[in-house]
């Protein structure tokens, strides 16, 4: 059995460690964290898109639908693809539908959608992109590609009583490379977009 006089080295030693590993992880790490979350407020913030009233209006990393209350495509605006993430870009619910390319819901689902999104661009169905049909593995892509935004140009430039060109050029804008200049395919941030088409003809 030890006597006190030889466990009190021990338990002072504890007690020292204890403060350290307190001060260090309980308040040194907090604060360093914090500080360099201060030093890049957008993406500590959740990358947060205001539009020209200070109002925040949405994420750069998460999509969302453009819609009426009934859930029909408002015709201004240039549609996302779909979403599979809980009742459509929930944040809480991220992920894609899990369904295998021959399951017999996925493939009725994407004809629902080609023939839709044919109808509200008036174009033929097999000149549908794939992302205007599927969703993305997140459900929360905030991009379209470059075919998909070109095939809604017409139908938005008529909306909003804009030259074709003029919506081209805003879509230009709301261009991104690939990622690292090489990784994946160029793509169109759909909030960026319609917030610029709100700005130059609401």
């Amino acid at each position: 059995m030890s006597s006190p006089r030889t466990t009190w080295p021990h338990v002072a030693v504890a007690l020292r460690a204890m403060l350290v590993l307190t001060v260090v992880l309980g308040v040194g790490y907090p604060l360093l964290v914090t500080g360099l979350g201060r030093a890049m407020p957008t993406r500590a913030d959740g990358s947060l898109v205001t539009d020209a009233d200070g109002r925040v209006v949405g994420s750069s990393l998460i999509g969302q639908s453009f819609t009426d209350a009934d859930g029909e495509p408002l015709p201004q605006y240039v549609q996302p693809r779909p979403s599979a993430a809980g009742d459509g870009y929930d944040a809480a619910a991220s992920g894609g539908s899990n369904l295998g390319p021959e399951n017999p819901d996925l493939v009725a689902a994407v004809e629902e959608r080609r023939a839709a999104v044919a109808e509200l661009e008036g174009v033929d169905p097999a000149d549908v992109p794939a992302d205007a049909v599927t969703a993305s593995g997140s459900g929360l892509d905030p991009h379209i590609s470059a075919a998909y935004a070109e095939l809604q140009v017409p139908r938005v430039a008529a909306a909003r009583g804009m030259t074709e060109d003029a919506v081209r050029d805003l879509v230009r804008d709301a261009t991104t490379g690939p990622d690292l200049g090489y990784l994946g395919q160029a793509g169109v941030d759909v909030l960026t977009l319609n917030l610029a088409l709100d700005a130059a003809r609401p």
